[in-house]
């Protein structure tokens, strides 16, 4: 099974990233536009180091290529990345075959970013040794792991995103309206996936868009029961993401088509029959207040009660 990649838009991007026929572009960024700006503290302890053995560690971060980088995730199912990048459940999911990706761009570089709370002590320990012995092979160790932390390493509380990035050579990249591009082949782009909350002109947008490129076409949904969306495909087939792919759910709510349990045949919302509202009504001491004309007095007295506290 190929691995597949992840990129979550605004619901306006696509009309501008399918713009040439046959083809995709997606914005591409420096290190030090990133929207992370500690990732190069998680290197060294800069707190703990002396200023001469900074000035050699700066003098070795300015030797490391500015490669263009353009950022995925391993997963299309990722809430606070829908809520963010993808405007609040309004936008866009593309997923890559990263091995096309690959035979396409076979200059590019795939790896997935490592998250860390704090600095990496062998890369401190490796500073030390280049800058107090001063062989070559230290300076290469030194520069080849503030090249990975840069472009590589972010702080663990991004790690929701899941992050996987590709690096790029310069000469990969054109500029257009101020922006860094990269363009490809749309042959590599495997399912467009529209938001819970795309309006019905990108979720028609992004539909005829994926058959015309060959792609499937998925609707995200939110569920009743859990906090895990799925995915409506064509002909309303259930999937959910499982194991890094997009595969059909092996069992759902035969009411509101939800995934279940495999010992299920409703969701637990589904499952709510007539008589377990009456004897939830039957035993609210609130509805028999109500009935007595002395919920609105008790309420406030309750707030009062918290107002003292």
């Amino acid at each position: 099974m190929s691995k597949k990649i992840y990129k979550y838009m605004g619901p306006e991007v696509p009309k501008l990233a399918f713009s040439s026929e046959g083809l995709c572009s997606l914005k591409c960024s420096y290190p030090n536009e990133f929207n992370d700006p500690y990732e190069l503290f998680l290197t060294i302890n800069f707190q703990n180091s002396p200023p001469e053995l900074l000035a050699y560690y700066q003098e070795i971060v300015g030797k490391i290529p500015k490669n263009p980088v353009t950022c995925f995730s391993k997963a299309p199912d990722v809430i606070p990345m829908w809520a963010h990048y993808g405007h609040n459940h309004r936008g866009v999911v593309l997923e890559f075959d990263e091995e096309e990706f690959s035979r396409l761009l076979p200059d590019a570089g795939f790896g997935d970013v490592d998250y860390r709370d704090q600095a990496d002590e062998d890369l401190e320990e490796t500073l030390v040794r280049a800058f107090h012995i001063g062989k070559p092979r230290y300076h290469f160790f030194l520069h080849q792991g503030v090249f990975s932390a840069a472009y590589y390493t972010k702080h663990s509380a991004w790690s929701y995103e899941q992050e996987r990035r590709m690096v790029l050579g310069v000469e990969l990249i054109q500029e257009r309206g101020g922006l860094k591009l990269i363009e490809f082949p749309d042959s590599c782009i495997t399912s467009l996936i529209s938001g819970s909350s795309a309006s019905e002109e990108t979720r028609q947008f992004v539909a005829e868009l994926a058959e015309s490129i060959g792609a499937s076409y998925y609707e995200m949904k939110i569920g009743q029961s859990s906090p895990k969306p799925y995915f409506i495909g064509p002909g309303e087939t259930v999937s959910v993401f499982e194991e890094a792919d997009i595969a059909l759910a092996t069992n759902i709510c035969t009411e509101c088509k939800e995934p279940i349990g495999e010992e299920e045949t409703t969701c637990p919302w589904c499952g709510i029959e007539e008589e377990h509202q009456l004897d939830a009504a039957q035993q609210n001491p609130l509805r028999m207040m109500e009935r007595a004309g002395v919920l609105g007095d008790w309420y406030q007295s309750m707030l009062d009660v918290r107002k003292e506290k």
